[in-house]
């Protein structure tokens, strides 16, 4: 019975591999913000930029159904969000909530984190962030000041 389910788990597991879920590639680089310092771009793409812009790291895993779902959908919302890449380009861009967002610890999210231990940011890191990205984009009332 055991190697029965064990069995059924392997032929699963390798049959939904053939389920497509789109392709993990990414669109060119239309257009960057303006931002207000190299350091806030550095900080950005090492924490955000694989869902927020147009330059995702896919990792291996990102291969393997399926998880490959969950990453792909990850990438896809957080694109449709709020897109560095397409700056301007898109009708919808939220980077007047990104500041708000990393602020109470919404963003990298722990699903994020867990696998990618280099987007962790230490307090001064994630405030520098915080204050860089609300003089690039503003906070939630478009206004451009620091917190």
């Amino acid at each position: 019975m055991k190697l029965k389910i064990l069995l059924s788990l392997v032929v699963f597991a390798v049959l939904i591999q053939f389920v497509p879920y789109g392709q993990s590639i990414n669109p060119p680089v239309l257009a960057e913000p303006a931002w207000d310092s190299p350091d806030t771009r550095q900080l950005f793409f090492r924490a955000c930029a694989d869902c927020h812009s147009n330059e995702t790291k896919w990792p291996w895993y990102s291969r393997i159904a399926p998880i490959a779902w969950l990453v792909r959908f990850d990438v896809d919302e957080g694109r449709e969000h709020f897109n560095v890449s397409a700056w301007g380009m898109q009708s919808k861009n939220e980077g007047s909530e990104a500041a708000k967002a990393v602020r109470e610890g919404e963003m990298p999210p722990l699903q994020y984190l867990l696998p990618h231990p280099e987007a962790r940011l230490s307090d001064t890191e994630q405030s520098a962030l915080v204050r860089g990205l609300v003089a690039t984009f503003g906070d939630k009332s478009g206004d451009r000041k620091h917190d």
